[in-house]
Parts: structure tokens; C-alpha cells; sequence
């Protein structure tokens, strides 16, 4: 089998899946934009060849590397690069490829922009919040007269909380439309709740091989327009309510033989129209693995290892190499960022969570925004020990 691997080198943790595909046998094939040498040492040993270019974003440069490969190695089976900024890129080149074994063209829409999401959503039977794709001041205060304030205005093809706005009246209202704006916008109505996702991988049939759940108790909007501290966890168990809405979406958008990141609101309170306090409501589809250091704080907290489970989804479409019962942990990220002063030193923080700390870290300039500055990532297990640890790391002097 012949796999490209797209950016195997960033995220720095991905190198993983391009071992998991060596060590079942695969002939992977790397192309990144950072020279050889600057790659891990772990990502060469399991790269058959590494085909470096100027631009990931730049088609005709990805159009000759993947031509090159299949002049050198024969037809490509598999190209994928489990992150967001290429699923579009990734799409186009099977399409061009005739690469029969992922997302092509015709899927891509459906997963990339959050307007279309909602209609996979409303196939699932989970309920979605109403929208309005941004036009005119007048048709916005049309929709905000049947919604309220507030409203979430965000890009309808766009990441995380980028270019994402909380309009609390008609004054940030009219602000927002003054401002030029190059994308398309969707805005939707407010949602109390919060955020809970249904993480996991996917078979040929759009059933889950493996899944486990994340939780992000404060949203990532708040924390980057307020410069605060990020903390989530990834879940001990899976609610079975969640479990319920988690496959029929997967089913629903037709997410087969890939990882998957599925977002949802647990409503904080009766919303009329939506459901009753503790129901899940939509909120986006991400057909990758969560961001960040998501995938290893998933194999912590369920005693796992992610990224052999799906390239034995890869190779054999169901788990050959590794083991799902192992012990459950709640995995706990805490963020910390240099413009802060902080109540509790590094070498506190080491003392008293040390033989619990699973990573600790400087968090890459690109990640900083959302992330924070430094981390910290422990297992727990009680919801005691969990918030414990979120407070102790993250309290300000």
C-alpha cells in the first residue's frame, strides 16, 4: 500500500501516524514544507521518502510531488493529512488521483462549511441552532429580531474561534458591518451550553472502531478575545446519550474510514425549540483529529494508542494492534500564558502533580492563540481531582 502522508511533521505529535502505517507494513510517503533536516528523527526512520515543497497551500506544487510519487512508487492507495488546513487540498488531489479511499470533492462541502453541517445534522436528528447567512444590516436585524442578542457571527468555511464575534447588541452590530469583510459569514443564534465532543474513528461502513469524548468547559471565543487561561478534559466514559447523537452523526454526514471530531452543545438550560437542559445540540463537524495535543491526551485518559487504531482502520478496517480496555482516566489540559502572574511556580506545580503529569511543555508559536504559552497535562481520577487541578495551576497571584 502506498500512503501520502500530508504535513507529517506539524502537528509535532503526528509523526505517530506515519509510524503506526510503517510498523503495519505501509510504504508512507511524506510531504511537508520544512526541509529534511529539520524533521524529527522518529518521522525519518518510518518515511520511505520525503518530498519537500515551498507552499502546502500552493496546488501545482502538491499536483508534482504526488505525480512524483506515483511515477516513482506506482497508483497512490491512501492521501491524508488529519488536519483542517488541508482537507480541502487532501479532497481535490483524490479527486485528481481518482484516490477512491477518503473524502473527495464532492464530500468536502458538506464537512468544511457550517452552513451545510446543519442539514447532515438535521439528517442525524439532532437539532441545530438557527442562522442567517450574513447579507445586509437589514436582513440581520430582521433575524436577531426572531433570535436576540446575542448572536455568534463566524466565517461559514473557517477554524476554532478565527474571526469569530459575540455581538451583544446593535451598536457591536452596526461595528461589525462596517468592518470589510472577504469571506462569507453565517450568524447564528446564542447558545448557553457547553461545548462536548464525540471523538473518535471511523470504518468503511461509518461505524465507530473507537470513541471517547472531550470537553471544553469554557468557550475557545471567550478565551482568545479575553486572553484568558484554556483548561478541558478529555471524558472518563461517554455518556450514552452522547454515544446516541455521536453515531447517528457520523452516519448521517457519511464519515467513513477517517477520524472524526464532532461538537456539540449539552444545553446549561431549557432552550425552547432546541431541547431541555442536559440534551445535546449541534454545533460543527471536523472529519480530523482534535487540535492540539487532543490525540494523546485521548490515549492517557482511555489507556489506548489513537494513532495505531486508525491506521489498523487503514490497513484491515477494524482494530487488529491495539488494545480498547484498558483503564479510564479523565486527561486534564491546563494552560498558562507569560502575561499572567500566577500563584503556584513550575516547581510547585511538579511537587504536588509530578507523578500524574503525562505532558509538560512550551506550546508552538502557531498553537499560542487558543492554547496558551505552557502546559500542563495530568490524569485524574475523580471530577474532584480534575477541577483541583485545573485551579491549582491555573489560580493568579
Amino acid at each position: 500500500m502506498n500512503f501520502i502522508f500530508v504535513s507529517p511533521h506539524f502537528p509535532k505529535t503526528y509523526w505517530n501516524f506515519c509510524d503506526r502505517l510503517h510498523r503495519n507494513g505501509v510504504n508512507v510517503l511524506g510531504i511537508g514544507d520544512a526541509p529534511f533536516d529539520e524533521i524529527p528523527w522518529e518521522l525519518k526512520q518510518c518515511l520511505t521518502e520525503y518530498y519537500r515543497v515551498n507552499d502546502l497551500g500552493n496546488y501545482d506544487e502538491m499536483l508534482r510531488a504526488v505525480a512524483y510519487f506515483t511515477f516513482h512508487y506506482g497508483k497512490i492507495d491512501w492521501i491524508e493529512s488529519n488536519n483542517e488546513y488541508w482537507l480541502e487540498m487532501d479532497a481535490q488531489l483524490r479527486t485528481d488521483f481518482n484516490i477512491n479511499t477518503g473524502a473527495k470533492n464532492d464530500f468536502i462541502e458538506r464537512i468544511k462549511y457550517k452552513s451545510k453541517m446543519k442539514e447532515s445534522y438535521i439528517a442525524a436528528g439532532v437539532p441545530v441552532a438557527r442562522y442567517h447567512i450574513v447579507s445586509t444590516l437589514a436582513e440581520a436585524r430582521a433575524f436577531i429580531k426572531e433570535v436576540g442578542y446575542p448572536v455568534i457571527v463566524k466565517p461559514d468555511n473557517g477554524c476554532g474561534a478565527e474571526a469569530t464575534y459575540k455581538l451583544r447588541n446593535f451598536t457591536e452590530l452596526k461595528e461589525f458591518y462596517a468592518e470589510p469583510h472577504n469571506v462569507r459569514y453565517i450568524m447564528e443564534e446564542y447558545i448557553n451550553g457547553t461545548i462536548v465532543s464525540f471523538d473518535g474513528v471511523a470504518d468503511s461502513h461509518c461505524v465507530p472502531l473507537f470513541y471517547t469524548s472531550n470537553v471544553f468547559p469554557t468557550p475557545l471565543l471567550d478565551i482568545v478575545s479575553q486572553n484568558g487561561d484554556l483548561s478541558y478534559w478529555t471524558q472518563k466514559s461517554v455518556p450514552a446519550a452522547l454515544k446516541d447523537v455521536g453515531f447517528r452523526t457520523i452516519k448521517a454526514f457519511g464519515a467513513k474510514s477517517r477520524f472524526f471530531h464532532c461538537e456539540f452543545f449539552q444545553l446549561n438550560e431549557d432552550k425552547p425549540g432546541l431541547g431541555k437542559k442536559g440534551d445535546y445540540v449541534a454545533l460543527e463537524v471536523n472529519m480530523r483529529p482534535a487540535g492540539g495535543y487532543t490525540p494523546d491526551m485521548i490515549n492517557y485518559a482511555n489507556s489506548v494508542d489513537c494513532y495505531q487504531i486508525w491506521a489498523d482502520m487503514v490497513c484491515y478496517d477494524e482494530v487488529r494492534n491495539a488494545e480498547l480496555d484498558g483503564p479510564k482516566y479523565f486527561c486534564v489540559y491546563v494552560g498558562r500564558r507569560d502575561c499572567h502572574e500566577y500563584k503556584h511556580t513550575h516547581a510547585q506545580i511538579m511537587a504536588k502533580y509530578g507523578s500524574r503529569m503525562r505532558m509538560c511543555e512550551r506550546i508552538p508559536q502557531a498553537l499560542r492563540l487558543d492554547m496558551g504559552d505552557w502546559m500542563y497535562t495530568a490524569v485524574v481520577r475523580s471530577t474532584a481531582e480534575r477541577d483541583a487541578f485545573i485551579r491549582y495551576v491555573q489560580e493568579q497571584a
